[in-house]
């Protein structure tokens, strides 16, 4: 790097300047063709104009890069502001040979968009605000405003840049369309773009910055943190570093978070990473989350460098040279501890009102003295005689205080000095201002917030005695008189007198004129009209009448923007517009008229706002939003409709009609489209792919039985009309926003299935490699966290199978077919041709196990899907119980006789409340959902039916599956055990039985969830242990009925290995038997309940009729379960 062009202006040109001056490095500085007074021109090594006038000469890439190679510069420095965060500019100046000194493009995009560093954040596992990941439209932000309920607050940001431009709070839904309007011309204005998006605001918060840097080793530093909770309307007035009354635990958690994100994008340079720090006492709130990064060097970057001693400058220059942190000493969290405490307050042109009005300032600077001294540091650009403008930011100085003391009072009481020390005269400034902010009591105690400054306007707004530490202006004057008496004319020329009376008449003269820019004007104008007034000084962005035109009361008749706010002005009364003053572009001064208006009676009223409003009235743009989304809609798609009926299916919209809350269902992104630009028009597309295929949203299900915090739900329903329901690139886009919301918000998740997995006819441009998609990811994501419910109907394959097998239960209609490869991929890869139907049939898709339920239709399979969900909803009010007494009679006295397990189950649980899942697939264990008194609980219970109910391989997966989904979800097990041991023999062994039946072992041991145990018949050995969670002493009761045995294993093989040395002792074999039996009568014996459990072990013998008794009261008897905010397993096992 042998030169370097700063491409901005004021204090923090000069800052490079000198930063790069003192390292040896030749500087370059730019200027508009309004800004050639200014001092960072006479700080470089040479300056080069720039063509235009104010911010847009700064804002225009070509001239400022044509700039930076005709000086022979290769390298540039944007400071912040103006390019500092366009990737475009980084882009372009790579192109050009320079070195960009900033982070690289990748960042600056990523951070530049908003919406995609929440994202990044998330995906990190940093903590963010609620809200919307994507540029928002008026509608959008409306409907999430509702969602925020009563007492509900948002805001509403601007997508790119930063700054607080194009931020606003909105208190209220009338606020929205109007305070939406004006963040995206302010947005527009200030960053060539007028994207938005909002997020829920938190009423009482702190704002803490972090200070990263990074190199292209991928090493990271932070440098501690900043606060900057002193502001007003978003905009910074105050900082320090470090924050003052902070947690220490949690200041490490989110230095800790902004290094994680850092490191998680590879961040290189210099970057601030900017939380919120949730102080308003909300019951589950969290601490903090992440709202931005700025991917530039901060104006308050001053106060980090006070305390950790760091050139922050010098830092971004070296690490463009490609040194790495440890080569600058960087690496060292120790070293980089901050030493005391920095204040910095924004000396800036303008003036605050005790009603919260700004008013900005500008002209000449009669006086500029900055403060010095131990500890303080200003930043500035001002000088005497320098002629401001109102064409740039406001801000003229920035003034640093560092206090080594531990005690933040130290700072606040230099910082204060210094404000005193500052002689600034010829212009309205904020000193006073900033120094009542420092003389409250909250600013010393550190516990100011966002919105600390904005509640306490009136009281610092105020003025205040003052004392001043310098010697005004008067009082300098009085004491450099001269002594003479008249002119001091030295000159012995005759005409000495008449030159001097001559420059005394030019300086009158020109005296004269300057007044006249600040005198009061005229306000009565041609025809006895009265001038509209600006409120403000600024700059004009919209003349909204024409001369001759008749005005009401109340009408718009200009726009004037200043300090990135528009403000309306409105004529005072009806009447005539006589004169026009000023133009759009130009630049206005406070109190002077705009417009001339002369009174006079008009048609339509004297007040504008007072005019009636057809509610009724549906407007052109809301009329074609309308027609838009006609086109998603069943009624106005007879063809795709007939095609279903066809095959006697239904479409997404009806089977989400009977699913869903009447009312409830909020559809997402209804209007995107497949991405086949290339071979479609617009309006195909949305006329053949409404969606890209897929039906998607959230609502509330089950309602009529739960809250609606329970009740909640997010679903995606595939649409097999739209391209057979193949997967395309906004398709996947589409499920990925809704997969990330559901793990964002806790939100159970229902896939309708139904499709043919990727499609091959979008639009791709270029090679990629095909597997980079997301959505199987953000979708297993939600395994463990949230119930995951797959419906599949029809013809499933592929991709589509692939997230329909990732869910907790998988719903099949009877005529479905599900498979992972379709007809086309089998004979594709020369296996052979099938029919879609011979693929994946439910004749082996449900006894493999493969599917849990099997339902007749689509209804069916809808109401199944709320039964199933109700489970992991909680408890109701309303059930049904059956006579227990039939519980006496269930297991038959001739021990040997068969029984119908599934019978007692019914019997025990509420009516109707038992849904069974897998019954086709390891048919020796019986798996189900069931309400004992409308609490949910699973169920787990031998089948005397198969094996005798010994456990085998696949009854042992299918039981500890079960097991452990009910164990994520904190849902308690009741066990039924008529169990003879697990099954033995060679033919079980080859099917890997030791290994599948321990699965039972290591969840039942490991459950948090409680276990409740039944015996009702036998209990041998580790069958008996396997089912019981490794042991009877596992669960929260273990008891028996009078059937119950229990044994060490099989009776009969107990006395065979136990005695057979007496029986072989006996010669003779009749003799040998009857011993046998008798000593096999008297191990039954021993082994029935009421014998057995003298021994301990079982909680009790009981009554069968008062096992629900038991149950229930042993449900009542548990701790609340507590809210979980992460997962309590990785993920739930998909087998």
């Amino acid at each position: 790097m042998n030169r370097l062009l700063i491409a901005n202006r004021g204090e923090i040109a000069i800052r490079i300047a000198r930063a790069a001056t003192d390292m040896g490095l030749p500087t370059v500085s730019v200027y508009s063709e309004d800004d050639a007074s200014s001092l960072h021109l006479r700080v470089t090594d040479e300056a080069r104009a720039l063509p235009g006038r104010g911010a847009a000469a700064y804002l225009d890439i070509d001239t400022v890069i044509a700039a930076a190679k005709e000086t022979g510069c290769d390298a540039v420095h944007p400071g912040y502001g103006f390019l500092a965060e366009r990737g475009d500019f980084a882009e372009a100046c790579a192109k050009a040979g320079l070195t960009f000194v900033g982070p690289e493009v990748k960042h600056l995009e990523l951070f530049g968009d908003k919406a995609r560093a929440r994202q990044a954040a998330s995906a990190a596992k940093v903590p963010i605000i609620r809200g919307l990941d994507h540029a928002t439209t008026l509608d959008e932000a409306k409907a999430f405003f509702a969602t925020l309920g009563a007492g509900g607050a948002m805001i509403i940001k601007a997508l790119a840049g930063g700054g607080g431009r194009g931020t606003r709070v909105v208190l209220s839904a009338e606020e929205i369309e109007p305070t939406f309007e004006r963040c995206r011309s302010e947005a527009r204005a200030a960053f060539g773009r007028d994207e938005l998006y909002v997020e829920e605001l938190i009423a009482r918060a702190r704002h803490v910055e972090v200070q990263i840097l990074g190199d292209r080793t991928g090493a990271i530093a932070a440098l501690g943190e900043r606060e900057c909770s002193v502001q007003r309307r978003f905009q910074k007035i105050i900082e320090i570093a470090p924050a003052p009354n902070l947690d220490e635990g949690l200041r490490r958690q989110i230095i800790d978070a902004a290094v994680r994100l850092a490191k998680s994008v590879g961040y290189f340079n210099l970057g601030t990473f900017e939380f919120l720090l949730d102080v308003s006492g909300r019951a589950g709130a969290q601490p903090f989350a992440f709202i931005e990064a700025n991917a530039r060097l901060q104006v308050e970057h001053t106060v980090t460098e006070a305390v950790t001693g760091v050139d922050l400058v010098q830092s971004q220059i070296r690490l463009a040279q490609g040194r790495t942190l440890k080569e600058l000493g960087l690496d060292c969290a120790e070293s980089l501890a901050p030493r005391g405490y920095a204040i910095q307050a924004r000396v800036n042109m303008e003036t605050i009102a005790p009603d919260g009005t700004v008013r900005p300032g500008s002209g000449t600077l009669t006086a500029y003295e900055a403060p010095n001294g131990p500890g303080v540091r200003t930043d500035g650009f001002g000088y005497t005689g320098y002629r401001t403008s109102n064409a740039f930011d406001s801000l003229l100085a920035k003034v640093i205080a560092h206090s080594p003391s531990r005690d933040f009072a130290d700072a606040v009481a230099r910082t204060t000095r210094a404000l005193s020390e500052f002689r600034l005269e010829g212009v309205g400034t904020n000193i006073a201002f900033l120094r009542n902010v420092l003389a409250h009591p909250d600013f010393a105690a550190g516990t100011v917030h966002t919105r600390w400054l904005d509640e306490h306007l009136q009281d610092l707004a105020a003025p205040v005695e003052q004392r001043q530490r310098f010697v005004p202006a008067a009082a300098s004057s009085a004491a450099r008189g001269s002594g003479h008496a008249g002119a001091a004319v030295k000159s012995k020329d005759p005409l000495a007198l008449f030159a001097h009376d001559a420059s005394v008449k030019a300086e009158r003269t020109a005296q004269a004129a300057a007044e006249t820019e600040t005198e009061t004007p005229d306000m009565i104008g041609p025809d006895g009209s009265v001038g509209v007034a600006s409120p403000i000084q600024g700059t004009i962005v919209a003349i909204n009448v024409k001369d001759g035109e008749a005005v009401r009361g109340g009408q718009q008749v200009a726009v004037v923007e200043a300090m990135k706010m528009e403000h309306v002005i409105t004529a005072p009364h009806a009447g005539i517009v006589r004169a026009i003053t000023m133009a759009a572009g130009d630049v206005v001064r406070e109190g002077f008229p705009i417009v001339f208006v002369q009174p006079a009676e008009v048609e339509g009223g004297a007040v504008a706002a007072a005019e009636a409003v057809d509610l009724d009235h549906i407007r052109d743009d809301l009329k074609e939003t309308i027609a838009r989304h006609a086109l998603t809609l069943d009624e106005n798609r007879p063809d795709a409709v007939a095609r279903r009926r066809k095959n006697g299916y239904k479409m997404p919209r009806e089977n989400i009609e009977r699913l869903v809350d009447p009312g409830s269902f909020d559809e997402y992104w209804p209007l995107i489209v497949a991405r086949q630009h290339q071979r479609n028009t617009l309006e195909q597309l949305r006329r053949n792919t409404p969606g890209d295929g897929v039906v998607a949203g959230m609502c509330t299900i089950n309602g009529e039985l739960f809250d609606d915090t329970r009740a909640r739900a997010a679903l995606v329903h595939y649409d097999y009309t739209v391209l057979a329901g193949t997967q395309g690139s906004r398709n996947h886009y589409k499920q990925d926003r809704m997969f990330e919301l559901a793990h964002r918000f806790r939100l159970p998740m229902i896939l309708f299935g139904e499709g043919g997995g990727g499609r091959p006819g979008d639009d791709y441009i270029g090679p990629r490699v095909a597997i980079d998609t997301k959505t199987f990811t953000t979708y297993s994501q939600l395994s463990g966290l949230v119930p995951m419910i797959s419906v599949v109907n029809g013809r499933c394959f592929a991709g589509n199978t692939a997230l329909v097998a990732c869910a907790d239960v998988i719903i099949a209609t009877e005529g479905s077919t599900l498979g992972m490869g379709g007809p086309a991929m089998i004979e594709g890869g020369g296996l052979g041709i099938y029919t879609p139907e011979e693929v994946g049939p439910m004749s082996f898709q449900v006894p493999n196990g493969v599917v849990d339920i099997l339902v007749k239709d689509e209804f069916e399979a809808v109401d199944t899907v709320k039964k199933y969900l109700s489970y992991f909803q909680g408890a109701i009010k309303q059930y049904e119980a059956h006579d227990q007494r039939q519980l006496r009679f269930a297991i038959p006295e001739n021990r040997l006789r068969l029984y119908d397990m599934r019978q007692i189950l019914h019997t025990l649980a509420d009516k109707d409340s038992v849904l069974e899942i897998r019954p086709k697939f390891g048919i020796g264990i019986i798996t189900a959902f069931a309400r004992f008194e409308g609490r949910p609980m699973g169920v787990i219970a031998n089948n005397p039916h198969h094996l005798a109910g010994a456990i085998d391989s696949d009854g042992a997966d299918k039981g500890a599956r079960f097991m452990q989904l009910c164990d994520a979800f904190d849902i308690p097990v009741l066990n039924l055990i008529d169990c003879p041991g697990i099954m033995v023999g060679p033919a079980v062994e080859r099917t890997a039985l030791v290994r599948h039946c321990t699965r039972l072992f290591n969840v039942g041991a490991n459950m948090t969830a409680p276990l409740f145990t039944v015996v009702v018949r036998k209990a041998y050995g580790l069958g008996a242990q396997a089912m019981l969670g490794a042991g009877s002493l596992v669960g929260f009761f273990s008891i028996a009925w009078p059937t119950a045995e229990f044994a060490g294993m099989n009776i009969e093989g107990a006395v065979k290995l136990g005695y057979r040395k007496e029986l072989m002792a006996i010669e003779d074999p009749g003799a040998r038997l009857a011993e046998f039996q008798r000593m096999t009568a008297e191990a039954y014996d021993t082994a029935k309940a009421v014998n057995a459990v003298m021994g301990g072990g079982i909680d009790d013998v009981i009554d069968p009729a008062a096992t629900r008794q038991w149950i229930v009261n042993g449900l009542k008897r548990l701790p609340p379960v507590p809210l979980r905010t992460t997962k309590k397993y990785p993920y739930v096992d998909t087998w």
